[in-house]
This record gives C-alpha cells, structure tokens and sequence, in this order.
C-alpha cells in the first residue's frame, strides 16, 4: 500500500467534509484571511462550475489565477489563464491550500538561438538559402 496524502494530519476525505470555515481554520494565515473575508463574483461563478461538474470530466476555464484550491477541487481539470491561453492544471491533493495562478506561469523561458536576418550589419550580405 503506498503512502496516504494527509494535510496537517487530516486525511483528504477528512478535509472534504469540512466546511469551509474549518478549512479555514487548519490552512496557513494568508490563505485563511482570503477565505475568512469571502470569495469575489467571479471566484464564487467559478466555484458553483466545479460544485456543478463535480465527477464529471469537464474542462472548466477561469481567469480567476487567485482563487484557493480547496479539497473539492481535487481530481479535476481547470483552465487557468496565463493572460495568453488556458492552461491545463490538473488538481492533485498537494496543491490545497496554493493559488491556481502557481501552476499556470505567465512567462516562458526565454531560448536563444542564433541571429536573425537583418539582425546585424553582416547578416545582409549572407545568402538566405
């Protein structure tokens, strides 16, 4: 048998019959003021989308990158907006209590070849065959 996932010694079918306001009481500071002070309109939209499509395999994209991954997220596939396309993020237990916007980066790592046509002074007389 492999090693079974806990949360500060909650298992995780423990963490998803809490409700929100126990979670928020084993979660570290910054996550439990944003859940303590309420979700936003969108935050809330998107949170009714997973209750709605829970179990089923839906793809279900979101701008929200600040939103908590919560226990009932677990298992399901979200489309995290990196301000260019969705990412797909696939929610594993280790990711409760994170952002959805850590597993979708913004910025691509930059890969150098060599110079383009036009991009020195030598590069004009270089036949482009």
């Amino acid at each position: 048998m492999g090693r079974v996932f806990t949360y500060k010694g909650y298992t995780l079918e423990e963490l998803q019959k809490m409700s929100l306001e126990e979670f928020a009481k084993i979660v570290k500071a910054r996550v439990r003021r944003k859940l303590l002070r309420g979700f936003t309109e969108a935050e809330k939209k998107l949170l009714e989308k997973i209750r709605k499509y829970k179990g089923k395999n839906k793809f279900i994209r979101t701008h929200c990158r600040d939103m908590i991954i919560l226990p009932e997220m677990v298992g399901m596939t979200i489309g995290v907006h990196n301000g260019k396309e969705f990412v797909a993020v696939k929610i594993t237990p280790e990711m409760i209590g994170h952002r959805l916007g850590e597993f979708a980066p913004t910025r691509k790592q930059v890969k150098h070849s060599s110079p383009g046509v036009g991009a020195t002074r030598s590069s004009k007389f270089v036949s482009v065959k």
